[in-house]
């Protein structure tokens, strides 16, 4: 059973936490604003489709991920997210896995009250992040 989306700002990053490690990306997709941003990569923003497959990518390593909200600044009904987050631990393919990164994400309240990624950008503060 999948945790219940956001009804604060700074509950968004362990909600999609839990999210992916539960392996279920319609689960994950639920986190996000209709046509909201996803950068897999520093200068490629992504949505839709492309946006959920971008994400399939890092599920399909088979590794969990951990995220720790370092600050989150709330105007109204929008959030500034900044999170270090890491993916470590051996893949489905037995080889290991190291990503992490401090994201700059953009959350906001919908109209039901629950709060959801309008921009997630995993590697917000470097200038490169590897892709996988």
């Amino acid at each position: 059973m999948t945790r219940q989306l956001a009804e604060r700002p700074e509950d968004v990053a362990p909600v999609f936490a839990e999210r992916f490690n539960s392996g279920d990306p319609e689960a994950v997709a639920e986190v996000y604003e209709s046509g909201a941003v996803f950068v897999a990569e520093p200068g490629s923003p992504l949505t839709g489709q492309e946006a959920h497959a971008a994400n399939g990518r890092f599920m399909e390593l088979g590794v969990p991920i951990t995220v720790h909200p370092r600050h989150v600044y709330t105007t109204g009904d929008l959030a500034l997210l900044i999170v270090d987050w890491a993916i470590d631990g051996t893949g489905r393919d037995g080889r290991p896995v190291h990503l992490e990164g401090t994201a700059t994400d953009i959350a906001r309240r919908g109209q039901d009250g629950r709060w959801r990624y309008v921009v997630d950008n995993p590697f917000g503060v470097r200038r490169e992040g590897p892709r996988p």
